[in-house]
């Protein structure tokens, strides 16, 4: 929407706006006081809602990709650690049908290579070295897209490209996070040679990061926001010590004050990106928010798995066309969008999934009826078959013809 602006050398008057997230706290440690920044940063290339935005596009670009920056301030010093997320750097899309796991499908999947080629070739120029942590699981449609982006990646591999796949539900399972350490233990050697920026109490460079890393599960949600969480508090850890606030073997956990806030950080920080993307708070956010699962933190992550289905299935198809709108992906056309659309035709012209649910609801509802009756007249039973059927006949409907039932996007398609 603002090429014309830039192509007229207007760019000078325009307000940047980040989308993402800002959380900010301070703590003290002993007599001194640290100021930490959380700092999330969403790229709009290919930017969107969960489900109609999978994957990457043929430029490398990827759905879900934020940039994460971890500011912390004390004694006059300055150190920062960025890490990134993003979607599995290839074409693959999960369109949803109305089941609670849509299939995940790979498009043409002989063009994964050259695109993931072209993702880290970016990821490179901007970051430097990159260690690329996948965390889906190696079984079911997660085990194939992994299996796919380990091959894709696998020709690329370099002392400046890193792949690590990490099976985070296998090895850490819904309550054993602390686990992570496994993966703590394989990624060290690379944050330690990378590192991160630090700055003394007179502006200079002390220390620059020389790498990044770069953390993918399905979503880029809830397993990446523990991952990453657990990987700047780790990195914290390294920084206090460097500039002589920490002990040798000092940890964060032993700060209740500095703990307590910075979990909250992370969580708050999981739940700006993960609404903005899926539409609910992040899964697993009270591991991330308490250091520990909880009964809560279940059901919690039960009510949220509901919220995304149902703004997936049918809310986020209309939110896409907005998010197209405003980004500019799809310009509107006077000549094209001011003229009647075409009339559709078969199922499409009828589908509409509330008339469907009231209709099968009142066909199970006479159906009920119609059997509390039928010890008084056995015609009754007659009625109750027939109203089962149509009730059972319209529900097989939507189900063989998910897609069509389903809130979908109208206006901009993604290149391909």
């Amino acid at each position: 929407m603002l090429e014309v602006l830039i192509d007229n050398k207007l760019d000078p008057y325009l307000l940047p706006v980040v989308q993402g997230s800002f959380h900010n706290f301070q703590a003290a440690i002993g007599k001194e006081i640290v100021d930490i920044t959380l700092i999330a940063r969403r790229c709009t290339r290919r930017n969107g809602t969960r489900m109609w935005r999978r994957g990457a596009d043929p430029d490398g670009y990827v759905a879900n990709f934020v940039e994460t920056e971890q500011i912390v301030q004390m004694n006059g010093f300055t150190a920062s650690l960025v890490q990134v997320r993003g979607s599995m750097p290839f074409l693959w899309e999960q369109i949803v049908d109305l089941t609670y796991k849509p299939k995940f499908e790979i498009v043409k999947p002989e063009e994964a290579p050259r695109v993931a080629e072209r993702h880290f070739l970016d990821l490179r120029k901007k970051y430097g070295s990159v260690l690329a942590i996948d965390l889906v699981n190696t079984t079911g449609g997660e085990g194939r897209l992994s299996e796919k982006f380990a091959s894709a990646v696998q020709p690329i591999l370099s002392d400046d490209l890193r792949y690590i796949h990490f099976d985070f539900h296998k090895i850490c399972g819904h309550v054993h996070f602390e686990r992570l350490s496994i993966l703590y233990d394989q990624i060290a050697d690379f944050l330690d040679k990378n590192g991160y920026l630090l700055l003394n109490d007179k502006g200079e460079k002390m220390k620059e990061q020389l790498g990044v890393v770069r953390t993918n599960c399905i979503d880029c949600l809830d397993r990446t926001n523990v991952t990453q969480s657990m990987i700047g508090r780790k990195m914290l850890e390294l920084q206090l010590r460097r500039i002589g606030v920490f002990a040798a073997e000092e940890t964060i956990s032993s700060h209740t004050n500095l703990d307590e806030k910075y979990k909250i950080l992370w969580a708050n920080h999981g739940d700006d990106v993960s609404i903005q993307y899926s539409g609910t708070p992040a899964l697993k956010g009270d591991f991330v928010r308490y250091g520990k699962r909880t009964v809560q933190g279940i059901l919690n992550d039960f009510y949220n798995a509901l919220g995304r289905y149902y703004f997936n299935n049918f809310s986020d198809g209309t939110k896409q066309d907005a998010i197209d709108l405003l980004q500019g992906h799809y310009i509107v056309s006077v000549s094209r969008d001011m003229t009647p659309p075409s009339q559709k035709g078969g199922l499409e012209a009828v589908a509409h999934f509330p008339a469907a649910f009231c209709l099968v609801s009142l066909g199970l509802f006479f159906t009920i009826l119609s059997l509390s009756q039928a010890r008084y007249d056995l015609r009754h039973l007659f009625f109750s078959a027939l109203w089962a059927t149509i009730s059972i006949g319209i529900a097989a409907v939507v189900k063989a013809n998910g897609r069509i039932f389903c809130n979908r996007p109208r206006l901009h398609k993604p290149r391909r």
